[in-house]
């Protein structure tokens, strides 16, 4: 009598026996169906942003006038590796190098301090008018960097820094994007971690060195990330503020291979190529705090 009643519950209840399997094996081959499509399409974004790159490549090897042949092809009539040298020794490519990467790096920096300071005086600190000068001063973002390079460069010139390494670093270090988005993360942690602090004695300065920051390496990863790509891309602000040859950064000495009889496409491919090693070496390293600073800011299309 039990065993009845229990044969008839087993083959009652849904989800039991064998019916279910070919669902289950359904729903299995769908989720190997959608990751594999999730692949297929990030592959093609993946080479769609990589294909400029692989170009650029391929052009730095190729015969000057193979670049703009009328049919195109990725390897041309011969390998010319030696394109590289003549970049490299046509003009001084690797001072232009070691400036752009000094002024990334201290660029980069300088903002990261500039922006942990402003925005924890906006996210923690209390003062009148807070909110609407934190409103101001983000509003700036909204001014493109051609409004700005006359009257800094006024500035400049007035303080006898015309063409120097700190006219380079310091006007664009103090911009808003930094404070804004270092403010949005102070905001998510708990004040109670700095007022245990306090309570205990640490100082503000000791509770953001030791408390705060801690907390906030993906996101100043990514900032200084951002940061020394931007000055290492700069051209505009370097090309009126210097004028001699050893303060070039980068963009600067790509403009060189442009002369009266044309452009050396094949070495500016080569020199591009070059220059953007740095920047590859950056990401590289810090590769995991920007995924994780992307994620945690949002960036990440949630």
């Amino acid at each position: 009598m039990t065993s009845d009643i229990g044969t008839a519950a087993r083959s009652a209840a849904p989800g039991t026996g064998r019916r279910p399997k070919p669902r289950l094996r359904r729903a299995q081959k769908a989720v190997v169906a959608k990751t594999w499509l999730n692949t297929l399409v990030l592959a093609i974004v993946a080479l769609a942003f990589t294909f400029p790159f692989i170009w650029m490549f391929f052009s730095a090897l190729k015969p000057e006038s193979e670049v703009f042949s009328p049919t195109p092809t990725f390897i041309g009539s011969e390998v010319k590796w030696s394109n590289f040298v003549d970049a490299w020794t046509l003009v001084p490519f690797g001072r232009f190098i070691f400036n752009g990467f000094f002024v990334a790096i201290c660029g980069a920096l300088l903002s990261v301090i500039v922006a942990v300071l402003s925005a924890y005086a906006f996210s923690r600190l209390r003062f009148k008018y807070r909110d609407r000068i934190f409103l101001l001063y983000v509003f700036t973002l909204v001014l493109p960097q051609e409004v700005l390079v006359v009257p800094l460069f006024i500035m400049m010139n007035q303080l006898g820094l015309v063409d120097t390494y700190v006219a380079l670093i310091v006007p664009f270090a103090f911009t808003a994007f930094g404070t804004f988005l270092l403010r949005q993360f102070f905001l998510t942690i708990p004040i109670e971690f700095e007022e245990a602090a306090i309570i205990d004695g640490a100082s503000r300065f000791r509770t953001l060195w030791s408390v705060l920051l801690p907390q906030l390496a993906a996101p100043l990863s990514v900032l200084g990330v951002f940061s020394f790509v931007g000055y290492y891309n700069s051209y505009l602000w370097p090309l009126i503020i210097i004028n001699s040859q050893d303060l070039a950064t980068v963009p600067l000495g790509l403009s060189m291979f442009t002369g009266e009889h044309g452009t050396q496409w094949s070495l500016m491919m080569a020199a591009s190529t070059l220059a953007i090693i740095p920047s590859l070496i950056i990401v590289a390293v810090l590769q995991r705090q920007l995924i994780k600073g992307v994620a945690l800011g949002g960036f990440g299309g949630r």
